[in-house]
């Protein structure tokens, strides 16, 4: 059997640049993320009650649903008012309908 060393220094650099590679991994796997509008089927969307329309909110299944709340006058949307699609801090900056809801619903002050 031959045995093979590593030099304390190789293993000390191959080590970090798998460390240093983890959090820029998760940045290219966000940006990608991003890109994209939630589509209500996804895990998350659904989850959390996510609707492209608030107006067809199920009010038994969310109780704390009230007229007039939706994406568009949301704490966590970042949008511009107006804006027919806006990011959400919620779905990682991705495209939310503004006249959608989740449960998620804070109204901006």
């Amino acid at each position: 059997m031959s045995e093979k060393t590593f030099a304390r220094r190789t293993l000390l650099k191959g080590a970090l640049l798998g460390v240093a590679a983890v959090p820029v991994t998760a940045l290219l796997g966000r940006a990608q993320a991003a890109a994209g509008k939630v589509d209500p089927n996804e895990p998350q969307a659904k989850s959390l009650g996510y609707v492209e329309d608030a107006t067809k909110v199920d009010a038994k299944a969310n109780p704390n649903y009230k007229a007039g709340q939706a994406c568009a006058n949301c704490l966590q949307a970042t949008g511009k008012p107006g804006d027919p699609m806006v990011p959400c801090n919620i779905f990682a900056q991705r495209l939310v309908n503004a006249k959608g809801w989740c449960k998620v619903y804070v109204k901006r002050p």
